[in-house]
């Protein structure tokens, strides 16, 4: 057994009530101790991830209690990496709000940021069904003091949609997990692997309704349609550092799909057989749809970016529906991808609207920094859109290419070309209206709205950039590990083993997981 893997989890929790008690009338020691916790998580991620890059499976048992009946947390490729990318975001999304000054716009960001990361760190790492609630539950309760930092009526009354949204997802989320350990007695994911599969055909109903309702809670979480109404306001409304570190939120979702439906509920199980693609598939493309829409339409820039962050998210789950090893090594890849570049753009969204006073999409004189602004933006709006040579580009094709073999690929093909369309007309018009449509305000009368961004918020934004390039550059390698982390979910007996073992030893890497 391995006390690394708590690591991420302990040391946000024990970072945050410190903050709060020791130094709430310090900002330069808020900043000082967040900063270090959250470079300390990055590297702790990175160890993490390169001791399970060999297919073995790392485990934690809280009391040394073995499971099922204790508390056990897992550290496989899967949850190692979504681990890794929460952090280095963290990291960007910090500096930038240092840099631009908007954790001292209100109080508590530090400490409720480090809450967030906990809830975040947990739900990618627990193997427990009722403890991926309670983190979900940390996420909602942090997310919302961090969404109404700084304050305002807009932000307070989308703040308040975000959490009765997410009020009804834990509702179901909790009945489905009644319905769960009435029909099984468990709620440990690798003691559901193996009661799931003895159920008879006889008996299916309750784990079935069960399976369903937690689809719905993933589902919302990801911002699927018709799940998807909070979205837009709710990120678009955020302060800027929370709408970026929002961007791995959705990922949460998909996490959560991936883990439950190769692990407990897979694609070969009799008892929910089809399920994920009698309806996933369908409303994931009108996501796709719905979103790039929203960017052709919107008419200010955080709500542009804000339904683009839709539309990636349904590419996602475009290729999680399908439900092969490689349309999930696919997912993966463009998790990582639509993580960052989301980021970067609600990002830049603050640089402008420091810039120039607002993020409407109306022609205006240049705003202060303009030329390393635009072509910021000129960066991230071809990641996000899917334009080559950066890694959007890359993910769409690998999309494309795992529909092949499956009766729905004329559907993804047509929507997937189409949407893509539509997305690079939006962020085209954007681009043009707002950084080379300048007209007609004199200099007096912008005088005021005339502040340069930071260098550090430069920096921050600068960073994620330079990860999307490389994410371009490695995309190869990248996507062959992502590929090892498909044939490990689709082999889960390792997982199993390892969970269910009451020794809590290390697994030997399967030649599966290779």
């Amino acid at each position: 057994m391995t006390h690394w893997i708590i690591a991420p989890i302990v040391l946000p929790a024990l970072l945050a009530p410190f903050i709060v008690l020791a130094a709430r009338y310090h900002i330069g020691i808020q900043r000082a101790f967040s900063l270090a916790g959250v470079a300390a998580l990055v590297v702790i991620a990175a160890a993490l991830a390169w001791g399970v890059s060999d297919g073995s499976i790392h485990l934690y048992q809280l009391g040394d209690w073995a499971a099922p009946f204790g508390i056990v947390l897992v550290g496989d490729r899967l949850s190692t990496l979504m681990v890794l990318l929460t952090a280095v975001l963290a990291l960007f999304v910090l500096l930038y709000a240092i840099g631009s000054g908007w954790d001292e716009r209100g109080r508590h960001f530090h400490a409720l940021f480090q809450f967030q990361l906990m809830g975040i760190m947990g739900a990618f790492l627990t193997g427990d069904l009722f403890n991926l609630f309670v983190f979900f539950e940390v996420l909602l309760i942090a997310s919302y003091g961090l969404m109404i930092h700084a304050g305002g009526n807009a932000r307070l009354h989308a703040g308040v949609q975000y959490v009765l949204f997410n009020l009804i997802g834990s509702t179901l989320f909790l009945f489905a997990l009644g319905a769960i350990y009435a029909e099984t007695g468990t709620l440990n994911m690798a003691d559901l692997a193996q009661r799931v599969a003895l159920i008879g055909p006889e008996e299916t109903v309750g784990i079935r309704v069960a399976s369903v309702l937690l689809l719905l809670v993933f589902a919302i979480k990801a911002a699927v349609v018709p799940l998807h109404f909070w979205l837009p306001s709710s990120y678009a409304e955020a302060p800027a550092p929370v709408a970026a570190l929002f961007a791995i939120m959705t990922k949460v979702g998909a996490y959560a799909i991936i883990r439950v439906y190769t692990l407990i509920f897979p694609p070969d199980l009799a008892v929910t057989q089809g399920l994920h693609g009698l309806w996933l598939l369908p409303a994931a493309l009108v996501s796709l749809a719905i979103g790039m829409i929203g960017v052709m339409a919107a008419k200010r820039l955080d709500r542009l970016v804000a339904f683009a962050v839709i539309g990636s998210m349904a590419m996602v789950m475009v290729s999680i529906a399908l439900f092969t090893p490689t349309s999930i090594a696919t997912a993966l890849y463009y998790i990582i991808h639509s993580t960052l570049a989301a980021a970067a753009l609600f990002l830049i969204c603050d640089l402008v609207r420091t810039g120039r006073g607002n993020v409407d999409i109306t022609p205006q004189i240049p705003m202060a920094g303009a030329a390393l602004t635009a072509a910021l933006f000129f960066v991230g709006a071809i990641a996000m859109a899917g334009l080559p040579p950066l890694s959007g580009f890359l993910g769409k094709l690998l999309v494309l290419n795992a529909a092949f073999g499956t009766d729905k690929v004329a559907w993804v093909w047509v929507i997937v070309l189409a949407s893509s369309l539509i997305s690079i007309l939006g962020f085209a018009r954007a681009g043009s209206v707002m950084f080379w449509k300048a007209h007609g305000v004199t200099s007096d009368d912008n005088a005021r709205t005339m502040a340069r961004p930071a260098a550090l918020s430069y920096v921050a934004v600068g960073g994620l950039i330079a990860l999307l390039a490389a994410h371009t550059v490695f995309a190869g390698q990248v996507h062959g590990y992502t590929s090892k982390i498909a044939a490990q979910l689709f082999a889960p007996e390792p997982y199993i083993s390892t969970v269910l073992d009451t020794a809590g030893k290390l697994s030997k890497p399967s030649k599966e997981a290779h």
